[in-house]
């Protein structure tokens, strides 16, 4: 099974498994069944929809086409056939696409899909991380959901944790990626105001109180700490 490198900020590098062809059609099949189910519906109640106004018809035809857009952004990267099938989209880095990034997704389904002969699946099938043009554009990757147990982490990514180093905040090991990838953002950024405040809201939401004077040092080390969890785990 073919997986992509992700490389979350500064701190760890998971291994993915991507969505193979068979998957991503699988869930395809699904999606298509969906709305043509939803098609069928509004067509054999027709004469019942009479009585909406002619926006509020459209509307209804429109979420057809607007289905996949939709479900990605309000659902996790999710389409219902993603979800039946254990897949989602992510960036390249792990974290989650932007709302343009979804936008370019779904703008080339017109050239990955059957109005060019099915583009995208030749591309999915030659590309390393099994991306159609869509995702190539967007710098998106969809990826099958593994639990915690599953991800491969890069000791390099380690080094500056020392033999005998000592964790100081046990909770730091609740926090997800995405989060510490903020904490991480946020000290590059160097600028105090920010470290200030986001020192205070990860103790809130750790039920914590730093042990250090200065917030930068405070979230270094949970970064640090978290990275020591992420490592003892595997």
């Amino acid at each position: 099974m073919a997986e992509t490198g992700i490389l979350t900020g500064q701190y760890v590098r998971i291994a993915h498994p991507t969505a193979s062809v068979g998957d991503r059609m699988a869930a395809q099949l699904i999606d298509w069944t969906l709305q043509l189910a939803y098609l069928l519906l509004i067509f054999l109640n027709a004469s019942e929809l009479e009585f909406l106004p002619m926006k509020a018809r459209i509307a209804l035809v429109l979420l057809v086409p607007l289905y996949p857009l939709l479900c990605e952004v309000l659902n996790h990267g999710q389409t219902l056939g993603k979800w039946a099938r254990g897949m989602r989209v992510v960036m390249r880095d792990g974290s989650t696409p932007t709302l343009s990034a979804y936008l370019i997704r779904w703008l080339l389904v017109a050239v990955d899909g059957p109005a060019m002969a099915y583009l995208g699946l030749l591309v999915i099938a030659l590309t390393r991380n099994h991306q159609r043009l869509g995702d190539l554009a967007a710098g998106t990757v969809v990826v099958k959901l593994n639990t915690w147990k599953n991800l491969k982490v890069s000791l390099d990514d380690f080094q500056h944790l020392s033999a005998g180093y000592q964790p100081h905040y046990a909770a730091a090991a609740d926090l997800s990626l995405e989060q510490v990838a903020v904490i991480s953002r946020t000290l590059d950024s160097m600028r105090s105001d920010s470290i200030e405040l986001l020192a205070q809201k990860v103790q809130q939401m750790l039920d914590i109180r730093k042990k250090e004077t200065h917030d930068y040092e405070f979230l270094r080390h949970i970064v640090q700490d978290y990275q020591y969890y992420a490592l003892e785990a595997v």
